[in-house]
């Protein structure tokens, strides 16, 4: 059998925070080798965010907005490539972003146009990652368990790669990395920051600080574990919105940033009853890494070391993106992004629709 080409690509997340574009370049298989190189973010403006915030759901002028995000990407590809000095590259990975994801009736959307963006950087793109996977039956994310299962062959297990980004997700990776369980845990950073958004007009408890100033109440978490997502068996996923109805109410701005704050650890903690095997390390990527609160209530919640990514050098700004460079090379070579532990599809599945640059 001939060795796997190894390709230069470039991979693109635009996360459920709505804060921008994260670009990573790496050389990869899309099977066990892979080289991270170069990476950047590029924040959306503030009116941008807003159109993008306003579209959610699938309201409003999702054209517009899908263009405008398309050629967002386009600069980051660019600049990547002119900035970084990653050229030249064979492949970009695009995820888009998402805007209503309701796979139980079959329907999950990630706005970006793949041509547009093959045609504005002279590059191949592969996007449309998720909708095959619900086609198949699929939960359709999340979509990073197989990246996170490449890049941990070296390390001890069982563990588990918590991210926490707007919707929180965990990937469980045990016996020697032959298995691997994902599934959305809960909510992540998208309640927290809708709550600062709404009370002080920025979407960000910048290192918990508000929470760290208030009281937990317990009796909203309570309420809040009593969901019955969280009685679902995995694979599971949410949509970024699924749990708004938890805002609390009549608690100020400390003490609702730190109930919302405690909200996510408990979720995480409540998801670890689906394991099959206790883990003994939690790596954690995503913005909520960052939030130093968040962070401590994890680890007091499962009783477990709780680090970042970086603990083993992985880039937790650049994991995302990356990952999509890597399923888009796997979607090229006609290899699984998903399988039946990671989304519940029927069977592994395939996906991504390629758009060829000329």
């Amino acid at each position: 059998m001939s060795e796997a080409r190894v390709r230069r690509v470039i991979g693109l997340m635009s996360g459920t925070s709505l804060d921008g574009i994260d670009a990573a370049f790496i050389e990869t298989d899309g099977r066990g080798r892979v080289e991270p190189g170069p990476s950047l973010t590029m924040p959306y403006e503030p009116l941008f965010r807003e159109r993008l915030r306003a579209v959610l759901g699938g309201k409003g002028d999702v054209a517009a907005v899908e263009r405008d995000l398309t050629d967002a990407h386009a600069e980051a590809v660019n600049a990547l490539v002119a900035d970084r000095g990653v050229g030249p590259v064979d492949l970009v990975g695009f995820h888009g972003h998402t805007i209503m994801h309701r796979p139980r009736e079959g329907r999950t959307w990630q706005i970006g146009d793949g041509a547009r963006l093959a045609a504005a950087t002279g590059i191949d793109v592969v996007n449309d990652f998720r909708s095959a996977d619900v086609a198949a039956g699929g939960e359709g994310a999340p979509l990073v368990p197989l990246y996170h299962q490449a890049l941990a062959r070296s390390l001890p297990q069982p563990l588990a790669v918590l991210n926490l980004g707007g919707v929180a997700n965990v990937t469980w990776i045990g016996f020697e990395g032959d298995v691997i369980l994902a599934f959305d845990t809960g909510p992540g950073n998208a309640p927290i920051d809708d709550w600062m958004l709404h009370h002080t007009g920025r979407a960000v408890d910048a290192d918990g600080a508000c929470a760290a100033r208030g009281k937990v109440n317990e009796d909203e978490i309570r309420r809040f574990l009593t969901d019955p997502y969280f009685d679902r068996l995995p694979p599971k996923s949410l949509d970024r919105d699924d749990f708004a109805r938890f805002r609390p109410a009549g608690l100020g701005l400390e003490d609702g940033a730190a109930t919302l704050t405690a909200m996510t650890a408990a979720s995480v903690a409540a998801a670890t009853r689906w394991f099959p095997e206790r883990v003994e390390r939690w790596l954690v990527t995503g913005g909520g890494r960052r939030n130093p609160v968040l962070m401590a209530m994890l680890a007091a919640r499962l009783g477990a070391p709780v680090v970042a990514v970086e603990d083993v050098g992985w880039d937790g700004d650049a994991l995302e993106a990356q990952a999509f460079a890597y399923l888009a090379v796997r979607a090229l070579d006609g290899l699984p992004l998903s399988l039946p532990s990671t989304t519940g599809a029927h069977s592994p599945t395939l996906g991504g629709r390629l758009h060829r640059a000329r």
